[in-house]
């Protein structure tokens, strides 16, 4: 058995075109530079609604550790990554080490088997540009909020399902402007905001902020918007109240 085999809630043709990008993880100006580029936003915006200082952190699809590793350094008290592409995990725990990355480390997990091993555990949990590539979101939404201490918090980024986001986030993004590779999104697995707030509810989770993420391809800058049409963050809280699971 691989070290992916095991989770259900994967899609293997997703895990092996991950696998394949692996080195490009840590290539500011690759494959994956947008990531690069949106990743000081979505840790400032993530700090500011949940303070990182002295916080057990979690990254769920973590890839090769860029949110992660940034986490660690604002100051987060632990941080953990977990992904189901070993290479990713490979190369993120080879980061780390080059970079004298304090408190953070890596394994392969998925969230829902993490879930039954140690819930209740987090601050915060981060799931970042990864529920688009499973097949049963939900399910990671419900193993982030098991994941959860009562009074913490979850952050989800993902694309919304419409027209526009198909002509943006994979015609202009993946064909027209190269800024991803062709084929990294699947449309019909796109999430609309609604879907994804009743996930969380679902989840006993409240939805309690969302931003929207926009990009001028002649200036190249990337910011923060209430435009949630294309690409979006949410951040849900669980309650203090929560029985702990």
């Amino acid at each position: 058995m691989t070290e992916t085999a095991h989770a259900a809630n994967a899609d293997q043709g997703e895990l092996e075109k991950f696998a394949a990008l692996a080195h490009h993880w840590w290539d500011e100006n690759g494959a994956l530079a947008p990531l690069h580029a949106i990743n000081p936003l979505r840790l400032d915006w993530i700090a500011s609604i949940a303070p990182l200082a002295g916080q057990r952190v979690l990254d769920v699809g973590c890839g090769g550790g860029i949110l992660a590793d940034a986490m660690a350094r604002r100051g987060a008290a632990e941080v953990l990554g977990i992904d189901l592409v070993a290479k990713s995990i490979k190369v993120a725990r080879l980061h780390a080490l080059e970079a004298g990355t304090p408190g953070v480390s890596y394994r392969v997990a998925a969230a829902e088997e993490l879930a039954a091993e140690a819930p209740g555990s987090f601050d915060v949990v981060t799931c970042m540009e990864m529920l688009e590539h499973v097949p049963d979101p939900a399910s990671v939404v419900q193993a982030c909020a098991r994941l959860l201490r009562p009074g913490g918090w979850l952050f989800l980024a993902t694309i919304n399902r419409n027209p526009k986001s198909w002509l943006y986030a994979i015609v202009g993004a993946e064909y027209v402007l190269r800024l991803l590779p062709r084929g990294t999104h699947n449309w019909a697995r796109m999430l609309r905001p609604g879907e994804l707030a009743g996930f969380c509810r679902a989840a006993q989770l409240v939805p309690r902020h969302m931003r929207g993420l926009q990009y001028n391809p002649f200036t190249r800058r990337y910011w923060l918007s209430d435009d949630t049409s294309v690409n979006y963050m949410l951040a849900a809280q669980k309650p203090q109240d929560a029985a702990q699971a």
